[in-house]
């Protein structure tokens, strides 16, 4: 992007204006942050109106502003500072690069002068996203590190086995030391931090790491001010997929249109992307901040949200172009072995081109302080159960505009069938509890499509024709 146009972005993770050099510090924090961070361009010239103001004497600002960073910032640090021309004025432009540090204000030393990027401003970091910066600059990943105290014994033999058999592998530590869930220290094996997040026993797991886990929630209306369903997924990160799934599917809509002689299911939200996402949030969360795995249904979106910003050197950008960088290597390397995922970065694609096919809007994904959100809208062409589309079998008398679910319109069918249900059948054919269950019925007896008939213990419910 050229300058011209560049001076007149807002400000963001890896843009920054200043007006002039007359505060040294909040400059001094920002170039510590985006090196720390992504990288990034700082503005001098440019005033928070987003009027262009320049400096004055610009070649002795530029040798004040090199000579203030060599003097204050460890490690030593040399970004470009070039000298552009806007609307007649000069200006400095301080490109920073990512580079492995931690880098640190001198006069506030190691730890407290370590600054890092959280959305457009840059805030001291914590103790444990500068336990980060260092496995960083190792090569490191908080998965693979020990966790010091637990050996291959605490490991849940069922998940182990089940994990085994399905790659077909017979020798078992040789493997699992391989992918790193055990792993060696002072002469002995003991489980990684990876290896307990995916297969450690739920008392030690829960101990341990007992935001390792996902979250499930409905919410009504469109902010989270009152529960209409939550569930916390106890088992482990392998083991939520298929029940946030679940869940999911659950609390969201379905639509059915007649073509020909088939019947066609359309989804509320694309479960396809939906799954693609939440594998790569749990891949790629950051486990060693509090917090877990997140998902959260609104009446107008959907939301799956994971701690840990972005690894360090990427942004939004580079990540929607497909770069690729790994948080949790023991992770990423299971998830791949069960061909759950591949590289990071080709699922945002895939995501997208499925979501495309369907006619669904495309996700939208969000860097939020130190979290990753990705909304979901739902069809824009979703209309549950209109005229032109309600299954066979269910009574001309459904409103138009009701939303009805895919087991409200089972529960419907059956009824037309001659069938005499009631909640219960629900809950043995969906797997939904008791409540779920009768908030579905109560719904149909408040559009008065269906009545219940008999005594409390022996009746039915009925369809009102």
């Amino acid at each position: 992007m050229d300058i011209q146009s560049l001076i007149l972005q807002p400000e963001s993770k890896t843009l920054e204006f200043k007006q002039d050099l007359s505060s040294l510090k909040p400059i001094l924090k920002t170039i510590v942050a985006f090196a720390n961070t992504a990288g990034g361009t700082l503005i001098i010239g440019r005033n928070s109106q987003g009027d262009v103001i320049g400096v004055e004497d610009p070649l002795l600002s530029e040798e004040k502003l090199a000579n203030t960073i060599s003097e204050n910032i460890f490690p030593a640090l040399m970004p470009d500072i070039d000298i552009s021309t806007v609307q007649g004025k000069a200006i400095l432009i301080v490109k920073v690069a990512h580079q492995q540090g931690p880098f640190y204000l001198k006069n506030e030393g190691f730890p407290h002068g370590v600054y890092i990027r959280l959305g457009t401003t840059s805030r001291r970091a914590s103790r444990e996203l500068i336990a980060e910066l260092q496995r960083f600059q190792m090569g490191l990943s908080f998965d693979q590190l020990p966790c010091a105290n637990l050996k291959p014994e605490n490991l849940d033999n069922d998940r182990t086995k089940r994990f085994l058999g399905t790659l077909g592998k017979n020798n078992e530590k040789k493997f699992l030391e391989t992918l790193g869930i055990i792993t060696p220290l002072s002469g002995s094996l003991v489980i990684s931090n990876g290896g307990m997040i995916l297969f450690g026993n739920d008392e030690e797991r829960r101990r341990y790491f007992p935001n390792a886990r996902v979250t499930c929630a409905r919410f009504k209306g469109t902010d989270k001010s009152v529960f209409i369903d939550r569930k916390d997924l106890e088992g482990t990160i392998l083991e939520a997929v298929p029940e946030a799934i679940k869940f999911i599917q659950i609390n969201t809509r379905l639509s059915s249109q007649i073509r020909s002689i088939q019947r066609e299911d359309l989804s509320e939200y694309p479960e396809v992307a939906i799954r693609e996402v939440l594998i790569n949030a749990l891949a790629h969360a950051d486990y060693s901040l509090g917090g877990c795995i997140q998902v959260a249904i609104f009446d107008d979106r959907l939301e799956i949200q994971n701690p840990g910003m972005l690894p360090f050197g990427l942004t939004l950008e580079d990540f929607k172009a497909g770069i690729s960088r790994i948080r949790n290597h023991v992770i990423s390397r299971v998830f791949r072995e069960l061909k759950l995922m591949e590289e990071w970065g080709s699922g945002y694609h895939r995501s997208i081109s499925y979501c495309k096919k369907l006619g669904y809007p495309e996700p939208e994904w969000n860097e939020i302080g130190s979290t990753i959100r990705v909304i979901f809208r739902p069809h824009p062409s979703f209309k549950i159960y209109s005229e032109a589309n309600v299954p066979v079998n269910v009574p001309v008398n459904v409103p138009v505009s009701l939303h009805l679910n895919e087991r409200q319109v089972w529960f419907l069918e059956k009824l037309t069938e001659g069938m005499h249900f009631r909640s219960p059948d629900l809950v043995k054919q969906w797997k939904v509890s008791e409540k779920t269950a009768k908030r579905d019925i109560l719904l149909l007896q408040k559009h008065k499509l269906i009545e219940f008939v008999g005594s409390p213990k022996s009746g039915t419910y009925k369809l009102i024709l």
